[in-house]
């Protein structure tokens, strides 16, 4: 693995970590401005520098990188305005696109999975981008329902 491949997976890796504080934050109604911030900034650096990748054309992964770097901007408007629902959503869905690339690049390169799927196609990867997608829905809903985040 290249050095700027090992950077890329920390960089990520933390951004998914923190994440996963902030999705915690929003169903115990904790704010946690230092973990958010460190999730935005972490996240858009992982798709920054993911487009700093060798280019073999228009790849699932850059539209992810670009689909997420929006919605990345309207997280940070979000959080900027007090949009606490907006902020919610948005910063949920940044979350399941790390864990979506997360999933993916799990199979692919972590010996035990891509035995599973060594096509990255077989019904098991979809199971796992399923119920990734299912949870984060559930997450970003209880939350809202919830009411306890406020940005302001």
């Amino acid at each position: 693995m290249s050095t700027f491949t090992t950077i890329h997976v920390i960089i990520s890796l933390i951004g998914i970590a923190a994440g996963l504080v902030v999705v915690y934050g929003f169903l115990a109604g904790l704010r946690l401005p230092s973990w958010n911030w460190t999730f935005l900034i972490f996240t858009i650096l992982t798709s920054v520098t993911g487009f700093f990748f060798p280019f073999h054309g228009i790849t699932p992964g850059i539209v992810v990188g670009v689909i997420s770097l929006v919605v990345l901007a309207v997280a940070v408007l979000a959080w900027q305005k007090g949009w606490s629902k907006t902020y919610i959503v948005t910063a949920t869905i940044a979350e399941f696109f790390n864990v979506l690339v997360l999933i993916v690049q799990s199979f692919e390169k972590i010996a035990p999975l891509h035995e599973l799927a060594p096509k990255g196609t077989e019904p098991i990867t979809n199971v796992a981008k399923v119920l990734a997608l299912i949870l984060f829905v559930v997450l970003a809903w209880v939350a809202i329902r919830r009411g306890r985040f406020v940005l302001r």
